[in-house]
């Protein structure tokens, strides 16, 4: 058989999350070592790296997902991984309660090899049940100074920054950790002796992560996360080819659009903050997502490059700022009352902090407006 043959097969969880009627979570089966982030070195940070792009998709593998859901009842479900490797879980839910404060939920994903039976742990959001507000984040020179994603010349440009440096070397945005920190409502402690091995960390509020950046990327940017303070939270990343699909500047917007339209169609009584920059297309994905589902966003925060903008970004603006919906723009997490006070939030308290956390940022960091 094919996938007994080379390297052992590995199936890598990425996050998931679910509602009270779906759970949702992606894999993928590789032909490929467990990475490791842990060692320094410039050499080790760039054979890390290499290992994490050359690796060996590995399809037809049966995998099955295995959970104990809130109130007793069992999950059990089957899937064969594509011909990329990856498998989607997208399972109904008898109507299962999300919990008193949020959680991560841990499955377990089971598959066969020549060594026998395997398994890997993977962790799945609940949101709690009475959450308001939930963010949306992009990654890319949002969070974290990249040259990840774009054109084929940016990545050769940026060589150094993808294959050379480890998580805890690479710049993240000023101000970002003290603001997501802050944003996030506080963390929150989970008891994980009966949560499996390693229980990621989580805030009060629901982050989600939305990049055009490929699913290989996906646990040096959770390492990353984790060595800034940064809240955890599904990350919706991309299967990349050398093709117009993955470089064309048009398809960084659509895989935004419909990720967050996945997100916001999850949590139905659930309004969201988006957060990106103006190097992609962030602007005017937002400006759509504000057309499309009016009353579903609480604010729009956009870190600007300071080049113009363009006439498809003028346009978001101005539809952004005509729907109501508080927009910032500006280099660094800076704000003040002000804006507050203008977008009207004052007497939305889950709103008034993602204003307000701002301002926290600001002190911290020193970033200028």
């Amino acid at each position: 058989m094919p996938l007994l043959r080379g390297a052992p097969v590995r199936v890598q969880p990425y996050f998931g999350y679910r509602n009270q009627r779906r759970l949702v979570i992606s894999a993928r089966a590789l032909r490929s070592g467990k990475e490791d982030f842990s060692r320094g070195g410039r050499w080790q940070a760039m054979r890390t790296m290499l290992a994490q792009f050359a690796s060996r998709e590995a399809a037809g593998v049966a995998v099955t997902l295995v959970a104990k859901m809130p109130g007793g009842s069992a999950v059990r479900h089957e899937a064969v991984t594509d011909k990329e490797g990856f498998v989607h879980f997208r399972i109904d839910l008898d109507h299962c309660q999300l919990p008193a404060k949020p959680m991560w939920e841990v499955i377990t994903l089971r598959w066969a090899t020549r060594d026998g039976a395997q398994y890997a742990e993977g962790h799945v959001l609940a949101p709690a049940a009475n959450a308001q507000l939930g963010v949306i984040s992009d990654i890319d020179d949002t969070i974290i100074e990249t040259g990840i994603t774009g054109s084929f010349r940016a990545i050769v440009r940026n060589w150094k920054r993808i294959l050379a440096q480890m998580p805890d070397e690479r710049l993240h945005v000023p101000g970002v950790d003290t603001f997501y920190a802050a944003l996030g409502g506080g963390a929150v402690l989970q008891d994980s002796s009966n949560q499996g091995k390693s229980v990621p960390t989580l805030t009060r509020r629901p982050f989600f992560y939305v990049s055009s950046s490929p699913w290989n990327l996906f646990s040096y940017l959770v390492a990353f996360k984790k060595s800034r303070k940064l809240p955890l939270g599904p990350i919706m990343l991309r299967d990349w080819g050398f093709n117009r699909d993955t470089f064309g500047s048009a398809s960084h917007g659509a895989h935004k659009r419909e990720a967050i339209a996945a997100i916001l169609g999850a949590y139905p009584d659930m309004r969201f903050a988006l957060i990106g920059d103006d190097t992609q297309g962030d602007l005017v994905a937002y400006g759509n997502i504000v057309r499309n589902y009016p009353g579903r966003i609480a604010a729009v925060f956009i870190r600007t490059a300071g080049e113009d903008f363009t006439a498809s970004e003028e346009e978001a603006r101005s539809h952004i700022i005509a729907s109501g919906v508080p927009l910032w723009l500006g280099s660094g997490y800076a704000s003040g009352q002000a804006f507050l006070r203008e977008a009207g939030l004052a007497s939305d308290s889950d709103a008034a902090q993602i204003v307000t956390t701002i301002d926290k940022a600001h002190k911290a960091s020193g970033t200028a407006a």
